[in-house]
């Protein structure tokens, strides 16, 4: 249940839908139970062999009975409008009050349907802004640990089961038992006796549905995480289609993705053959229950021991022919009921997973790049693994300075650290001599520009891929930012220019294309600081000269630390940093670290061999 109240917060304002849900329910309820009992006078009125069973003047003199006692206040009542009208005037009467008894009770039925309606969508609303916002705000490290496909699963399906199951229960836990409770009392006003007999078979169609359901949570669970699997698979499947085929693993991805399929179909079908077991063994009991009360009451009246008219017990039969319906509802209710819980579970653990980088209650917001970065006594360790140790560096306003090593020596971790993507375990990364742990990070992102190694466009134009950082910007502004980027002649080439779509991940374009749109994208914001993570690594020699030439476009008089795959790409940066086991070990310009004779010079000795 802790679960359950966690979810029905996003209900909130939960006022707004509950009280004006509760009295339309209320009278929906109130009216569909009156629909029942009217049967009792309907019967009368056609059984009353054309004339009132008591005289008016002896139907005067009676006191009128009350109308909690149902059987005797529509007994009483009918014969007086047989006396006062005669037969057919009072059939046309007791149609005419079944009608507007219908038309109430499905009125105030469509409103609460309504109103139930719009909770149900204004709890999805808040619920997936909340999910998605939370799994914005992660740490980077998250997502490295955990498959996208799974939290996909949790976004979208588990989220929608999570919402009809909050208002579905609200539902089952107000109304049906309101129901219950009506027809119960309207039960009881007509035959006390039968009423108690029929309330002792109840507990026993309780006891077989609930254990129909006892394990549907665990399955529900099972299924979710299968799900969030197979589109884990899926995603993978469609990235890598390339390499899929390239390697002949068609059959390969196959067989690991229908494995998890049947894993899943099994579990659906386990919980199909569950839920839908719980209907008929409610309905067969129903029915017994309801055979159970006819032979009783039969024998009752049979044997001239009940005081009921055969109207009235009619009425009951038919009244209690309905008091299953709800009981029925709640009992199908809990399949749903589980369901969404474990799905509510998996959701809440998204919204529970905190972000390990947040703003300090009292950082500042940045209005500019004066002085440059420093790193002082800087550590970082993932887990056990330690990737940077004591590191100290400056990164002067206006210079590019290259990070370069042997792979694993912490460059792009470094890199990291300046946009707070991750934070230092030990030390200090300061920009103009303010610790990042003190700013705010919309404000230090909006110093920056970058550029990976991967390109990452979205399936949208071209324009808009260059203004997603700055989607006011005119398209002279955005021409202009990918000019600086060796962009606007291949993007005019196209069919339809800067409004061609790039395709899914920019599958349209080629890696030189594609880089370029992204050199223009961080262009056009035009940020002081430039962070240039191998941009080159993947490019051929053609594009890689493109490319390159836009970045040395990009960099003039800006801040950049550029990480390079090909030395001879930096051999003009004002400071090179040499990394070696998450320490600096050389630091200078290039021809001072040829002339060290060190790890630089062995790495540019190493890679001229390579490409000769």
């Amino acid at each position: 249940m802790k679960t359950y109240f966690r979810l029905l917060k996003f209900a909130k304002p939960i006022e707004k839908f509950a009280i004006p849900y509760f009295f339309t329910t209320f009278f929906a309820i109130v009216f569909n139970t009156l629909n029942l009992a009217l049967l009792i006078p309907l019967l009368q009125t056609l059984f009353s062999n054309h004339k009132a069973t008591v005289s008016l003047d002896a139907l005067n003199a009676m006191p009128k009975p009350s109308i909690f006692d149902f059987s005797a206040f529509f007994d009483y009542y009918v014969n007086l409008m047989i006396a006062l009208h005669g037969p057919w005037g009072a059939l046309k009467f007791v149609c005419g009050t079944i009608v507007v008894s219908v038309l109430l009770a499905n009125m105030f039925r469509y409103l609460s349907q309504r109103i139930m309606e719009n909770m149900r969508a204004h709890t999805l609303l808040n619920i997936r802004r909340a999910v998605f916002g939370n799994v914005l705000d992660l740490h980077l490290g998250y997502f490295n640990n955990e498959r996208k496909g799974d939290i996909m699963s949790k976004v979208s399906a588990d989220v929608q089961i999570v919402q009809f199951s909050v208002t579905g229960t609200l539902q089952v836990i107000f109304k049906e038992p309101l129901q219950m409770i009506f027809y119960v009392f309207v039960l009881f006003s007509i035959s006390t006796n039968l009423t108690i007999y029929s309330l002792l078979v109840i507990p026993i169609s309780a006891f077989f549905i609930s254990r129909i359901v006892k394990k549907l949570k665990q399955q529900a669970v099972d299924s979710q995480r299968t799900y969030g699997t197979m589109l884990s698979y899926l995603d993978e499947a469609l990235s890598g289609i390339r390499i899929i085929k390239a390697f002949n693993a068609s059959n390969y991805t196959k067989d690991r993705f229908n494995e998890q399929n049947v894993k899943y179909t099994g579990l659906v079908k386990a919980m199909a053959r569950r839920q839908q077991l719980a209907s008929p063994v409610s309905e067969t009991l129903g029915v017994t229950m309801i055979a159970c009360i006819v032979l009783y009451g039969g024998y009752l009246i049979l044997n001239g021991q009940s005081t009921l008219s055969p109207a009235a017990f009619i009425g009951y039969i038919a009244m209690f022919s309905q008091v299953t319906r709800p009981a029925k509802a709640i009992s199908d209710s809990f399949s749903s009921i589980h369901s969404g819980i474990a799905a509510g579970e998996r959701v809440l653990e998204l919204i529970d997973e905190k972000p390990l980088i947040t703003d300090a209650p009292d950082a500042i917001k940045l209005t500019g790049f004066e002085q440059g970065i420093t790193f002082e006594n800087v550590s970082f360790a993932y887990g056990d693994n330690e990737v940077l140790s004591g590191v100290n560096l400056v990164i002067p306003k206006g210079k590019t300075v290259a990070l370069v090593g042997p792979s694993g020596g912490g460059k792009s971790t470094m890199m990291d650290l300046i946009p707070r993507f991750i934070d230092p375990k030990d030390g200090k990364v300061m920009i103009d001599g303010h610790d990042l742990k003190g700013v705010t990070m919309e404000s230090l992102r909006s110093l920056m520009g970058v550029v990976n190694q991967e390109s990452i466009l979205f399936n949208d134009t071209i324009y808009n891929n260059i203004a997603f950082a700055k989607p006011w910007a005119t398209q002279q502004e955005v021409e202009a930012a990918a000019r600086i980027a060796n962009a606007h002649n291949f993007i005019m080439a196209t069919d339809e220019g800067y409004q061609t779509n790039v395709g899914d991940r920019g599958t349209k374009l080629s890696g030189g294309q594609k880089q370029r749109i992204s050199i223009a994208r961080a262009v056009l914001s035009n940020p002081p600081i430039m962070l240039l993570d191998e941009a080159t690594s993947a490019l051929d020699t053609e594009s890689e000269k493109l490319v390159q030439d836009a970045l040395n476009n990009l960099m003039v008089n800006r801040t950049s630390l550029v990480i390079a795959h090909r030395l001879s790409t930096i051999q003009n940066a004002d400071i090179i940093v040499v990394l070696e086991n998450g320490r600096i070990v050389e630091q200078g310009k290039h021809q001072e670290l040829i002339q060290q004779n060190g790890l630089y010079r062995k790495l540019i000795d190493m890679q001229t061999f390579q490409e000769g």
